[in-house]
């Protein structure tokens, strides 16, 4: 079967795999059953092209282990000059998952090409004479003195070797030619913000191909029920994030705020009733159609300020911001909407009063730059003063993109939400109010 016809097949629902297969004799659909290119996702195939080294950045349960292994099975099966390196987190990790694993290339290697496993020797040798040895990151000299044409590096986010086991690793990957031979590596990884992953992501789209995913992309394989309980458990969390979505999320030096500051302050549930509840606008600087940050907090009986939602919306004309603000405000029963008024004050008014006629509204105006309004916020979080109810990531990545002493390097042009978290922060915490009202959430 040639290489057009498999993709055919590969990409066929799975009435029609069904049907072909059952018109193939045993032999040729055993061989069918254990060909890669029939059974990966397009995320867990090489990427074609000129490449030193394939970043495979993605979340658990995605297939990392199971890409890492077909792909060196198959460098092994079609190069009896292969000379591969296999480096693990550990010896032992190297050894119980790369190789002995249930995803390793023991339990990828189909019959008529499986490896002889000497594990005293840390070896593989494939029938037609392709080799592959095992290393430990974490005894990084191991892997000086060594060549090898090719290299799978698996969880390069923690090793404790770290860079020096990587430096000494591509050190000696300078067999094979560059026909797609050698030398090449591929690092398998959940993405965390360490020095030898930003470096690679840096290099991205030169010598480095990355490619990304996320666990749902192979829910498929896993157990029922897996992937809508970690969503629940850990969606938009900086965790679930990271360990799920496959997202790189780097702290920035000198923000307000980190993200283990915000995690410390992450609750499911409001205890009780709200006292007050407040809806803060970061009104567009245009109306051209520019983000409007909308979030809406409220005050808890035990004297806490919580985040309990971000309506932020973005794309729309005055009238359509306007729109959302109202129905934020009629959703949570707000006491008060805050709206800085700094880019045109009464039009703002205007168009809040038009969308809801009753609408509490109160102007405030910035006599100083976004960092420092800020900054006595931020110090709430600090003492424990202010949680969020749930998550809401591109609010939280705004925050940490706020630089004590002034600037923004977070997403978009402008930290919109963010701002409207100030606002609301401001108004609940750190402004006189009058009375206050309890209600039920």
């Amino acid at each position: 079967m040639q290489l057009s016809d498999m993709e055919w097949l590969a990409e066929a629902d799975g009435r029609a795999q069904g049907t072909i297969l059952k018109r193939l004799d045993q032999g040729t659909a055993e061989r069918l059953e254990r060909e890669w290119a029939f059974l990966a996702r397009p995320a867990q195939l090489a990427p074609e092209g000129d490449w030193r080294i394939w970043l495979m950045m993605a979340g658990r349960g995605f297939g990392k282990t199971r890409a890492g292994a077909e792909w060196v099975r198959g460098i092994a099966e079609g190069d009896p000059a292969a000379r591969i390196a296999l480096v693990g987190a550990t010896l032992g990790e190297a050894r119980s998952v790369m190789v002995e694993g249930a995803s390793g290339l023991l339990s990828v290697a189909p019959w008529w090409a499986r490896p002889i496993y000497a594990p005293a020797l840390r070896k593989l040798t494939w029938p037609n004479g392709a080799e592959a040895r095992l290393f430990g990151a974490a005894e990084p000299e191991s892997l000086r003195g060594p060549q090898f044409s090719h290299g799978w590096a698996d969880e390069i986010a923690k090793w404790a070797g770290g860079e020096a086991a990587w430096h000494n690793l591509m050190m000696g990957i300078r067999l094979g030619d560059a026909s797609g031979s050698g030398p090449r590596v591929l690092a398998t990884t959940t993405p965390r913000p360490v020095p030898l992953v930003r470096a690679l992501v840096a290099r991205s789209g030169g010598d480095v191909i990355v490619t990304r995913g996320a666990t749902v992309e192979n829910a498929g394989n896993l157990a029922p029920g897996f992937v809508a309980a970690m969503a629940e458990s850990y969606g938009g969390t900086r965790l679930g994030r990271q360990e799920l979505d496959g997202e790189l999320i780097e702290e920035v030096e000198g923000a307000l705020w980190t993200r283990d500051l915000i995690e410390a302050c992450r609750v499911r549930h409001v205890p009780g009733a709200l006292a007050r509840v407040v809806v803060a606008v970061d009104p567009p600087a245009s109306a051209g159609g520019d983000a409007c940050g909308i979030v809406v907090a409220g005050l808890g009986g035990d004297g806490r300020a919580y985040v309990i939602a971000d309506a932020s919306v973005e794309g729309m004309r005055p009238e359509g911001w306007a729109r959302a603000v109202a129905a934020a405000a009629m959703v949570h029963d707000a006491d008060r909407v805050v709206a800085e008024a700094n880019n045109g004050g009464a039009m703002v008014e205007s168009v809040l009063r038009a969308a809801e006629e009753k609408m509490p509204v109160k102007l405030v105006h910035a006599s100083r730059g976004k960092s420092a309004r800020a900054e006595p916020v931020a110090a709430l979080y600090e003492a424990g003063r202010v949680a969020h109810r749930g998550a809401f990531p591109e609010l939280e990545d705004q925050m940490c993109g706020l630089l004590a002493g002034g600037g923004y390097v977070g997403p978009g042009r402008s930290p919109d939400r963010a701002d409207a978290l100030v606002w609301a922060m401001s108004e609940l915490m750190l402004t006189k109010r009058g009375e206050a009202r309890i209600r039920g959430m």
